[in-house]
């Protein structure tokens, strides 16, 4: 990274551009104009945003910004590629450690609430159950009353007394 970031501070010397012109022009401190020609990663927070500033910085200067992220990358694949495995678990049995370590009150502890199944089949059995009940009921008010034939006494047409004149 070193290199690279004197090869920005060289072509922004040749341009006869200052820091200070060049950090006002791309809206950044003079410290992280210095840290990027000086090849300090560790200056910056997120990486992505380091990218960003190169590639604008690059872009700045006249030169191609590609070229300049592309060697960038370049750096930080053999600089992270160096770093073995056992390490990078290491590093994160720490931080899992340094967790558990924290004081954790009742309030701010997030309480995770197991989901039932029992509400998913519980509530459509019972939906289910009042449709069949009100169509019962619906259904039998509607119905036309049923007469039954054998208990309506018959009724003959002749008639039981003769009248004679």
């Amino acid at each position: 990274m070193k290199e690279l970031g004197e090869y920005l501070k060289h072509t922004r010397i040749s341009n006869g551009v200052s820091m200070e012109e060049a950090a006002e022009d791309l809206e950044l401190s003079t410290s992280q104009l210095e840290n990027i020609e000086s090849g300090n990663v560790r200056a910056f927070k997120d990486v992505y945003g380091l990218k960003q500033y190169i590639h604008q910085y690059a872009k700045y200067l006249g030169l191609d910004p590609e070229k300049v992220v592309d060697e960038f990358n370049g750096f930080l694949f053999e600089h992270t590629s160096k770093i073995s495995l056992d390490d990078i678990k290491e590093a994160q049995r720490k931080l899992d450690e340094k967790e558990q370590k924290k004081i954790k009150s009742p309030y701010t502890i997030i309480h995770k609430k197991k989901m039932s199944i029992w509400p998913f089949v519980f509530i459509p059995v019972v939906v289910i159950l009042l449709f069949i009940i009100i169509y019962l009921i619906v259904s039998s008010i509607n119905r036309p009353p049923v007469v039954d034939t054998e208990l309506v006494p018959k009724v003959r047409k002749e008639s039981i007394y003769e009248f004679t004149y």
